[in-house]
């Protein structure tokens, strides 16, 4: 009889991407379900998965909505136990998040193995939270700042998770000659900074390369931003998160981006080079440690939001663009980073983990 696993996800497009990879991994092996609040359902496909809904509020640091959100907690670890004793599940996957909350709860009331996915260079609250309670912890690699040492031989090492497409894709041997394709990428909440801040810098570039931009936008922004390019002559599309991002990454030869797990590792592994702009906000600014990672083994480039100007966002593009043996080097870097990142060794390593504890 197979084992059935829950995989508890929710929030943004970086929790609940990798939940349908960890899915698509392990659905004919397992009887596979799917758990997400309402926010992360408008990144999965309701044709492809059923999905419970498990709408955790986001905790916040206001005392006057602490009783509320305590309350609406147990309640819904009271209905994550029932329809996990329900459909007899024996198997918990969280891909961290708040969201994740009253299904590890109930999953450790009922004795279940709890797996958690760790995709940032920086281990999440809910993870440190749980980390106790579960068997292993999947995660890109063994230097995980603010992991518990005591706990570190939880950690199983995986390469990236990326969507199924990816591997049936080549790597891009696309260099920069004449045309500069320009991708840039806010992450799936968008990029407010993106969409008004780098203006400047992309019509400094378009008076000196031929230039095409494709941009991930925030919805409200698209008029101004569609007005922008089509008033200055510049080659452009626009596109939301829903979209597939890999055909656009196809057609480019150089992208901005935000530094989510799940867009580094996909843009490292189809050899486009990056420059990264992490969001200074994110929580324990894990997006400079994702960052960081692929910087330290000379991926990618980087940049500080708070120190960016148009000018000084204009000159690191176009010393990108101008030194081509930098530019290589990192195509090259990237290359040798992902060549053993497959389906199939990913997928062996998840099931052979899972079937072993």
């Amino acid at each position: 009889m197979k084992k059935k696993i829950l995989i508890s996800t929710g929030g943004t497009g970086g929790h609940v991407i990798p939940a349908s990879i960890f899915f698509e991994h392990l659905k004919n092996n397992f009887d596979v379900y799917l758990s997400s609040d309402k926010r992360g359902m408008k990144f999965l496909n309701l044709e492809k998965y059923s999905v419970q809904i498990i709408n955790t509020p986001k905790i916040k640091n206001n005392l006057f909505l602490l009783p509320f959100n305590f309350f609406l907690i147990i309640f819904l670890s009271i209905k994550s136990f029932f329809f996990i004793k329900k459909n007899n599940i024996d198997v918990l996957i969280s891909t961290g998040g708040y969201m994740s909350l009253p299904l590890c709860i109930s999953a450790k009331i009922l004795n279940l193995k709890i797996y958690l996915f760790e995709p940032n260079m920086v281990i999440g609250r809910a993870n440190i939270f749980f980390i106790k309670l579960c068997e292993k912890i999947f995660c890109y690699s063994n230097n995980i700042k603010n992991f518990p040492k005591n706990h570190l031989d939880k950690i199983i090492v995986i390469d990236p998770l990326l969507r199924k497409n990816f591997y049936s894709l080549k790597s891009l041997d696309k260099k920069i000659v004449d045309n500069v394709n320009l991708l840039i990428i806010g992450g799936s909440q968008g990029a407010k900074f993106f969409d008004l801040k780098i203006k400047n810098a992309i019509l400094n570039l378009s008076k000196k390369y031929k230039l095409k931009v494709y941009q991930q936008i925030n919805s409200e922004n698209h008029e101004a931003l569609s007005n922008f390019y089509y008033s200055k002559n510049i080659d452009y599309q626009l596109f939301d998160y829903k979209e597939n991002v890999f055909d656009f990454i196809l057609d480019s030869n150089l992208c901005i981006t935000r530094a989510g797990a799940s867009t580094l590792s996909e843009l490292t592994f189809l050899n486009v080079p990056y420059l990264a702009i992490p969001y200074p906000f994110a929580k324990d600014n894990h997006q400079y440690e994702n960052a960081l990672f692929y910087k330290n083994k000379n991926c990618c480039w980087m940049l500080d939001q708070n120190n960016i100007t148009g000018d000084i966002l204009s000159e690191k593009l176009i010393q990108i663009i101008e030194n081509k043996d930098d530019y290589m080097e990192k195509k090259k870097n990237m290359k040798n980073f992902s060549y053993q990142n497959s389906w199939n060794n990913i997928n062996q390593k998840i099931i052979q983990v899972i079937d072993e504890n």
